[in-house]
């Protein structure tokens, strides 16, 4: 009977921890965005089990590695949210596949991605002819993104506007991401020069931009840090 008792008060403990912790970076677990987030769900859950189920392991030892765990990966997400070159070592990147409607083989090598990989998240978006393709890009979710070419997407209003018809699709470039300008994408035409006539015409300097990228139609779009909503739609 003691032994049905210790289960059942450490199977209680167990959920009730787990549901604190679930409140807190549940979003961020459950979206499996990356390796890491997908690898730490799967540990959290065997730690819940044992701590729950298996009376043979101390609870105490296990409740501490455990919370060690959690402020582990909360160190983690706080440093990669204050530094890019820290998210991308954690995350990953996304790699391109499909590029101006041509399968960039070297990138599927490095990444062991193979044609019948291809093919098959392709037809899971309903795509059967590569030919459609313009873009498509491997999330490090594992997901394909796939932007199809012009004449194979489907009509919206936008496109009653000839205006809009006549623009070029070109792939969106990141130009400053946490007020620090991302220097491999800088060229010719889009300089750093360039950049921050773009801001002093905005009354803006980079620590004041949280995020400027130039968009598939080539227009600049700027984030600032301070959005100066007065009653945003919801608030986390």
């Amino acid at each position: 009977m003691e032994e049905i008792v210790h289960a059942v008060v450490r199977t209680v403990v167990s959920i009730s921890i787990v549901m604190v912790y679930s409140t807190w970076f549940g979003k961020q677990l459950n979206a499996h965005i990356n390796l890491y987030n997908f690898a730490l769900s799967i540990i959290i859950g065997s730690f819940i089990a044992n701590m729950g189920f298996d009376i043979n392991l101390k609870f105490l030892p296990m409740l501490a590695a455990f919370l060690t765990l959690v402020l582990i990966f909360f160190l983690f997400s706080f440093i990669s949210s204050k530094s890019r070159v820290i998210r991308k070592w954690l995350s990953g990147k996304p790699v391109v596949v499909i590029d101006n409607g041509k399968i960039l083989d070297d990138n599927m090598k490095k990444i062991r991605y193979t044609l019948d990989d291809l093919n098959q998240q392709l037809r899971e978006l309903g795509i059967f002819d590569i030919n459609e393709v313009e873009f498509a890009i491997l999330e490090v979710s594992g997901k394909l993104s796939v932007m199809k070419k012009t004449k194979y997407q489907n009509a919206t209003k936008q496109d009653l506007n000839p205006a809009i018809q006549n623009e070029n699709f070109i792939f969106p470039k990141e130009l400053i991401m946490n007020g620090k300008i991302i220097e491999k994408n800088m060229d010719a035409q889009y300089s750093n020069t360039w950049l921050m006539n773009q801001l002093n015409k905005r009354n803006l300097k980079l620590p004041d931009v949280h995020y400027a990228v130039i968009s598939s139609t080539g227009h600049l779009f700027i984030d600032h840090y301070k959005d100066h909503i007065s009653s945003p739609i919801d608030n986390e």
